[in-house]
């Protein structure tokens, strides 16, 4: 069986989203023969000790990340309609370095970008890209949001922005299989399409938010409370 990692994870600490608790995210990893797995929660990074300490004690490689709330414009906006708004971006902490730096950018968005949600901008971003791993994001992301209003010149000049803010190397393009969700193979099909013509790398990423098919039913009552 080839090996595959979950890189996009949510767990409890996704307040109103996750329902997963950090055991049993690495238990099912397990469970599964899975050698590493991420954990990638909204907006914070509550659970990443908890999650470092227990995936190390079961011998699975911890990816230490966040979904980041990204700003339409600049963090610090404060618009009724516009900057209620904001875009979700995947990263990831490739060495201690990105740790680092994804623990400043996530404070900076608690103490600087808060509003509805903690975001935080592109100049931080590029402030504090060394040692991230960037993925375009679930239906939320900013690529993915141009592919869905058929903008595909906009899409591949935000893929050619990241690119730049991480390095060409550094920046993926994350395709989902939700395809309850009607316009996932409208996006994938956009992904795989931008992948050719910047020359970033496709990676597989599920977006998890429970640990197994039963608990869908639950995850199902927080999704129409959550609010994005």
């Amino acid at each position: 069986m080839a090996k595959f990692t979950h890189l996009h994870v949510h767990s409890h600490y996704s307040l109103l989203d996750g329902l997963a608790k950090i055991d049993e995210l690495v238990s099912r990893a397990a469970e599964l023969g899975m050698d590493s797995l991420a954990l990638t929660d909204h907006g914070n990074l509550y659970g990443a000790i908890e999650f470092y300490e227990k995936a190390k004690k079961a011998g699975i490689k911890p990816i230490i990340g966040v979904e980041a709330y990204i700003a339409y414009e600049r963090m610090q906006d404060r618009r009724p309609g516009i900057d209620d708004k904001r875009y979700h971006l995947t990263l990831l902490a490739q060495n201690n370095e990105g740790y680092q730096n994804l623990i400043k950018l996530v404070t900076k968005s608690h103490l600087e970008g808060i509003y509805y949600k903690p975001r935080m901008d592109k100049d931080a971003l590029r402030e504090h890209s060394r040692g991230l791993i960037a993925l375009s994001g679930c239906f939320a992301g900013e690529t993915a949001r141009a592919i869905q209003n058929r903008k595909p010149d906009q899409a591949e000049r935000i893929v050619r922005e990241y690119q730049e803010i991480f390095g060409k190397d550094n920046f993926y393009l994350e395709l989902g299989a939700h395809f309850n969700y009607e316009d996932q193979k409208v996006i994938n099909e956009g992904l795989e399409a931008l992948s050719k013509k910047t020359g970033a790398q496709l990676v597989a990423a599920n977006d998890i938010h429970y640990v197994r098919p039963e608990d869908a039913e639950a995850q199902d009552i927080l999704v129409s409370v959550q609010t994005g």
